[in-house]
């Protein structure tokens, strides 16, 4: 099969010995440790629909306001083809790829939890400047510390989730975090929905209303236990057993915790774990977990509609209420999405939801495109049948994202790394991630000004791409505990060269 699998439990070290329960205490650790999906998700929801109310256009993009009010045919597609208004969006994203690699740091060395709580207050702070904006450096400069906010809870929280996760149904924990940012797309959007209504400061609550998620963020991170992985990594040893026992309900953890102990002095001997990541026998992690796979979460096209669906929806015809339900009902589509995700992670496994979404992603997107071409643009208006029949095709390209390249983005890569460079490895995730969000977000709506329906014919073109990317090089993970997935790669037929090379020229973790 080509993209391998560990089929044999016995070929694994001491999976066959590891024991667990649900339990209460474990329960609460993920609920609050998921809480930081809802900060992304709060962001990704509030600013698309804020830039398409008139109050804010108004105060900060005249320009803009008076172009959207005329109506032009010629601009139907680039009625808000602005580089400083996606910049308002863009910023966000880079400031996070930036201050990620910082994360990085403050995971590894002070555990999940500082980096949690650090991005919770960056986060509020970003709030409060952006709802208290009076020009447009104001605007960025709150969307500077939105991103370093995202950047921290987006390094640490898949990472918590993972960690914490018996290997049985790590699947379905960790897409706790893609629930909670997709809870927060859709408050978002139906406070945008009310907010609209308020002038001439309802944009305001919107921006505002971000420190909400923040604060309970910070609230959780003060009593949240810290992963046993990060524990044994800081030298804690029992206070790791500790806290392992009590999510794991049993007092039968040594395999899994000696299984935890060898990975740590092994990560321990690493000076360098961002050089020791570009290593041959790493090769497979940097490929498909730090960059195939974030970059490709984000050349779906999924987030230009996060980003920018009220616009979108405005600039092909719908009214301004119209596009904020519209974008309210794909949204809303996006939690049931996740919810099926929850449970088909762990069933299905990872490779299958991730190619079965793929077709129908591609498929979704030419339909809009060419319906776009046909019957939209240089003067024709869109007729309300075909409005519907988009709307229903964009809902159902959320399903099939939601439950697919969405939460397989943050759950694949976080079972790929072994602890010497997970810290270092999920910082380029979050890095590569944030980078192509913000690339899509700075360049959207002048890419949908200039190639029209194209862009969507371009998504097409870019989903098969990662679709044949997955079937080819990426392994089956689903319930493979995390400390071994290591051995996935000893079985590909194409990993197996660099793990098996890798090995014999000594290149080691030790690097």
């Amino acid at each position: 099969m080509a993209g391998g699998a560990l089929t044999d439990e016995g070929a694994l070290k001491r999976a066959h010995l590891y024991e667990h329960r649900i339990t209460s205490y474990f329960i609460f650790a993920c609920i609050v440790g998921s809480m930081g999906g809802s900060l992304f998700g709060y962001d990704l929801g509030v600013s698309g629909g804020v830039t398409s109310m008139d109050d804010f256009l108004k105060e900060f993009f005249p320009g803009i306001y008076k172009r959207k009010q005329m109506h032009l045919n010629e601009t139907d597609y680039c009625k808000y083809d602005n580089q400083i208004l996606t910049l308002f969006t863009s910023s966000l994203y880079f400031a996070g790829l930036i201050s990620t690699f910082g994360a990085s740091y403050v995971t590894r060395i002070y555990g999940r939890r500082g980096s949690i709580l650090v991005g919770s207050v960056s986060f509020f702070l970003g709030g409060v400047i952006n709802a208290a904006a009076k020009n447009i450096l104001m605007l960025i400069l709150g969307r500077i510390f939105l991103g370093i906010g995202i950047g921290f809870g987006n390094q640490a929280v898949p990472l918590y989730l993972s960690e914490m996760a018996p290997a049985k149904i790590r699947g379905t924990v960790n897409q706790l975090f893609q629930l909670t940012t997709c809870i927060g797309i859709l408050v978002a959007n139906l406070i945008n929905y009310k907010t609209e209504q308020i002038h001439p400061w309802g944009w305001r609550l919107s921006l505002g209303l971000a420190t909400v998620p923040a604060i309970l963020m910070f609230l959780g991170g003060l009593v949240l236990p810290e992963t046993p992985n990060s524990l044994v990594e800081q030298g804690k040893l029992e206070e790791a057993k500790a806290v392992l026992i009590k999510v794991r309900g049993t007092n039968n953890i040594e395999a899994e915790f000696q299984d935890l102990v060898e990975a740590s002095e092994a990560a321990r001997a690493v000076k360098n774990p961002f050089r020791n990541l570009l290593a041959r026998r790493n090769r497979p992690q940097l490929v498909i977990g730090a960059i195939g796979i974030p970059a490709f979460q984000q050349l779906t096209g999924m987030n230009s509609i996060l980003f920018y669906a009220p616009v979108m929806f405005q600039s092909l015809g719908f009214g301004g209420s119209a596009s904020l339900i519209s974008s309210t009902i794909t949204n809303a589509a996006l939690v049931v999405a996740a919810i099926m995700s929850m449970y088909s992670a762990d069933k299905f496994g990872r490779r299958f939801l991730l190619l079965e979404a793929s077709v129908e992603m591609f498929c979704y997107m030419v339909v809009v495109g060419v319906t776009l071409a046909l019957k939209f643009g240089e003067g024709k208006e869109l007729p309300k049948s075909l409005g519907v029949i988009l709307v229903v095709l964009i809902c159902l390209f959320v399903l099939a994202y939601g439950r697919s390249w969405g939460p397989m983005g943050w759950l694949v890569p976080s079972e790929l790394f072994p602890l010497e460079t997970r810290s270092a490895g999920q910082s380029v995730v979050v890095c590569v991630n944030l980078f192509f969000t913000a690339l899509i977000a700075q360049c959207f709506l002048v890419s949908l000004c200039h190639l029209k329906y194209g862009i969507f014919l371009l998504f097409a073109g870019l989903i098969f791409g990662m679709g044949s990317f997955v079937y080819f090089l990426l392994p089956e993970t689903k319930q493979v505990p995390i400390e071994e997935v290591y051995l996935l790669w000893r079985q590909h037929w194409l990993w197996k060269k660099y793990v098996e090379d890798g090995d014999e020229n000594g290149q080691s973790v030790n690097e």
